[in-house]
């Protein structure tokens, strides 16, 4: 999803509490991953790749230069001669210490052994985020969770339109991290908020 497709949705979801709360969220991602050089675990469930999550936290990365956005893709289920991005089991979260972060998106149940799995990197140090559907057991082990109720809020607002808003804000160069001159597209992003505004009252 492009810088003026964001603000449009933004602008669409204005008066709700889900811009603000994706960036309160992404913030949460950039401290926890910028500081550590990366080290960005992104996994889901069984039933479930954050495939373009993934995919949106790598172009993030490389548009706005915080490299540490990139994610490495933890898989359920790899199959033979698939690529080496693509190769990385959940055998890659016990290897899990302090200074990795990792994101677990689960729509859904994310089913004991993942929930096994997340608590012991979780022990081992590692900082916990999650997008979820307001699963009890791992919005506890999560240090910071940002839950879309699984009963369709009357706002519409779904999991994957929140993955979008949590990657576009992440890519921001604002806050602490922030480095450097302004970007284009941080540029490009401003613009199109501005031009997506409603024009001002007269009254």
């Amino acid at each position: 999803m492009d810088a003026v497709r964001v603000a449009l949705l933004r602008e669409v979801l204005a008066g709700t509490q889900w811009p603000g709360d994706a960036r309160r969220f992404a913030g949460s991602l950039r401290r926890s991953v910028v500081p550590a050089g990366g080290r960005l675990l992104l996994v889901g469930t069984e039933g479930y790749e954050p495939w373009h999550l993934a995919a949106h936290l790598v172009d993030e990365a490389a548009w706005s230069g915080l490299p540490e956005l990139a994610p490495t893709l933890v898989r359920h289920h790899v199959r033979p001669g698939e690529p080496p991005h693509l190769s990385v089991g959940l055998g890659r979260l016990a290897t899990a210490r302090g200074g990795h972060t990792l994101l677990v998106v689960a729509p859904g149940t994310p089913g004991e052994g993942l929930l096994e799995r997340v608590h012991d990197a979780r022990r081992a140090g590692a900082t916990v985020l999650s997008l979820n559907n307001g699963d009890p057991d791992l919005g506890a082990l999560a240090h910071e969770a940002l839950s879309v109720p699984a009963s369709a809020p009357d706002d519409g607002m779904d999991l994957d339109t929140v993955q979008h808003l949590v990657s576009a804000a992440a890519g921001e160069n604002s806050g602490p991290v922030r480095r450097g001159p302004r970007r284009f597209r941080d540029r490009l992003a401003r613009l199109a908020d501005h031009l997506t505004a409603p024009p001002p009252s007269r009254w």
